[in-house]
């Protein structure tokens, strides 16, 4: 059976509230979670998207499924920003993290 995209939201949700600064809040209309105000991962349908760099961006964008983030749906994608469908959601925890130290160190 599929993993549930919104319990394995949650459950990343649980994790970061617990053991990091980040905060909830919402971005394009999706749930989302912030650090020092500023987004950096969130659920969109039946996917996290994340704002990550580097390597990791490679990695996650290198999964099967997996795509740059286009809120608008007009070909106009976020180029930091990568979608990670659910069938990845036991890699979620890990490009959350990576996408708050990253977000956390551009604004410090």
């Amino acid at each position: 059976m599929p993993a549930d995209p919104q319990t394995q939201y949650e459950a990343v949700v649980d994790e970061l509230l617990a053991t990091t600064p980040a905060t909830t809040s919402k971005m394009f209309g999706m749930r989302c979670l912030k650090i020092n105000g500023k987004a950096f991962a969130g659920l969109h349908h039946d996917a996290m998207v994340f704002k990550l760099s580097g390597s990791t961006h490679s990695e996650a964008l290198g999964l099967p499924g997996a795509h740059l983030f286009d809120p608008s749906h007009e070909g106009r994608p976020m180029k930091e920003w990568v979608e990670v469908p659910v069938q990845h959601a036991s890699r979620w925890i890990v490009f959350a993290r990576e996408a708050l130290k990253y977000v956390d160190s551009k604004h410090k």
